[in-house]
């Protein structure tokens, strides 16, 4: 089970911004049927490290854990649904019954097209934060966020964008919006070796290790409990469990409106 996101039983609503058909709920449900995250990704059809990485996206945005391992029993363990993640399938259940009957009561295929309110992105670090200040400079803006969870635990996260998308967002003190990033963009170093200094670098724990000739990917655990998926330099040696640094550029940061 995945400690330090708050209560388990219930959930942000960050988590719904998905559409029916997306395939990390369709991961979420396989769980609760199947007991087994590979066979989760099976019958989705995606890959096992996939799996893993759409359960750190939900967790994330729902703010809690929504699944746990499982000790014994005939098969040796397993994992199964907490009660946040069917807490939270049922109200993506509720939500795609309730967009259905909008939908056909609006004429044309374009108002319905409009009911589409999921954002699909490739970008696999999704956090939920919130603008606490901008400092405008020439053409770009710096805007202070934190991460949703109380004022000592929440992270703290600095991005930079340009004046312009920043006033077509109407971004403000207060402003609710998703941060992203690309794992390419973020750098996972040892905790012994970390000599830099500035924003947006954090102490974390390895996860998972993916090894490749050019460079390791590497899914880390904040103290907050963030999930974060960066990469190491290839040969990094890193193990689950190991301390590392997180580092991401301000510019590597993308902002897009939460849902309301």
């Amino acid at each position: 089970m995945i400690r330090g996101m708050g209560n388990p039983s219930s959930f942000r609503s960050d988590a719904l911004g998905h559409g029916p058909a997306d395939r990390r709920l369709a991961i979420l449900r396989e769980i609760g049927r199947a007991g087994s995250i590979s066979q989760a990704a099976r019958a989705v059809g995606v890959s096992y490290k996939a799996a893993w990485q759409a359960l750190d996206t939900l967790t994330n945005l729902a703010g809690v854990p929504l699944v746990e391992r499982t000790v014994g029993g005939a098969g040796g363990g397993g994992t199964r649904l907490t009660p946040a993640g069917l807490e939270l399938l049922a109200a993506a259940d509720a939500m795609h019954e309730a967009r259905a009957r909008a939908a056909a009561g609006w004429a044309g295929k374009a108002r319905a097209a409009a009911l589409g309110l999921s954002v699909r992105t490739s970008m696999r670090n999704q956090w939920p934060c919130e603008v606490r200040s901008l400092q405008a400079s020439g053409p770009l803006v710096r805007l202070e966020l934190r991460g949703a969870g109380s004022e000592a635990a929440a992270p703290r996260l600095w991005a930079r964008i340009t004046r312009e998308s920043c006033e077509l967002l109407a971004l403000q003190p207060g402003t609710a919006v998703q941060a992203l990033c690309k794992a390419t963009a973020v750098q996972v170093l040892p905790a012994a070796q970390d000599a830099g200094a500035g924003a947006n670098r954090w102490p974390a724990r390895v996860r998972r290790v993916a090894r490749g000739a050019l460079g390791d990917e590497v899914a880390a655990q904040l103290d907050t409990g963030l999930q974060v998926v960066g990469f190491a330099p290839a040969g990094s040696g890193l193990r689950s469990g190991a301390p590392v640094v997180v580092a991401v550029d301000e510019a590597a940061v993308a902002l897009a409106l939460a849902p309301d």
